[in-house]
């Protein structure tokens, strides 16, 4: 177990964790204004007969999907870097918060995030629904 009964450890880890909190919240809103747009271009498209808003409801679908998987690996390397941080002697914390000695080793690229099951359950569905609109409706 680490040491954490140091301030500047604990001090440090908590900053950590302030930010995987943000990057955890940012990616729920995502997945709502996902939902939200798609359901808006959904009913513009009844109301109007226009096919066209369907079609347009996979830009933003895509763009909150990759958006999605980019918080998810960004929030990843924070646990990461949580994890090596709570391993430091309280004289080594030097409150960095830079994750670029834990991204190439522990983490996965980002198109290997966007294709995980927990971003591929949520994104993937509201793309083939989309598809699926698209073909039944017109």
């Amino acid at each position: 177990m680490g040491n954490l009964s140091g301030p500047a450890t604990r001090a440090h880890l908590e900053m950590i964790q302030g930010v995987v909190n943000r990057l955890s919240h940012n990616s729920f809103l995502l997945k709502g204004w996902s939902v939200v747009l798609v359901s808006a271009m959904f009913a513009l498209s009844a109301r109007d007969s226009a096919a066209l808003f369907v079609y347009l409801a996979y830009f933003p679908a895509i763009a909150f999907w990759g958006l999605d998987g980019y918080f998810l690996r960004q929030e990843q390397l924070f646990r990461e870097l949580y994890d090596k941080v709570r391993k430091l002697p309280d004289s080594s914390v030097d409150y960095s918060m830079d994750t670029s000695e834990v991204s190439s080793e522990e983490v996965a690229p980002w198109i290997c995030t966007v294709f995980s099951s927990t971003i591929l359950g949520f994104h993937g569905v509201l793309v083939a629904s989309i598809t699926l609109v698209a073909f039944v409706a017109f």
